[in-house]
């Protein structure tokens, strides 16, 4: 494995693993109010082209990274949709 594989790898972890706390807390609290549905779809249509190029050029670390962080967004943005509009006291 290269260097550039293995930085890609640690890069994919800490990008990816942003997303972890995010959709916990929306899920917990059925609270997506504060979530930007403008940042849940560029983010979504940025993981799909990331994910497009890393199977073009056969990257397996960006093509790992992408699908998970893909797929996070995905549940984002149905808590988005779901818990979006609910009011919940504090």
């Amino acid at each position: 494995m290269s260097i550039g594989e293995i930085l890609g790898l640690i890069a994919g972890f800490f990008t990816t693993g942003s997303l972890v706390p995010q959709v916990i807390k929306v899920f917990k609290s059925k609270s997506a109010g504060d979530i930007s549905l403008l940042f849940n779809l560029m983010f979504l249509a940025g993981g799909l082209l990331w994910l497009s190029y890393g199977i073009m050029d056969k990257l397996a670390p960006v093509i790992f990274w992408n699908t998970l962080a893909t797929s996070m967004v995905i549940l984002l943005l149905i808590g988005k949709l779901k818990y979006g509009t609910t009011k919940h006291p504090h």
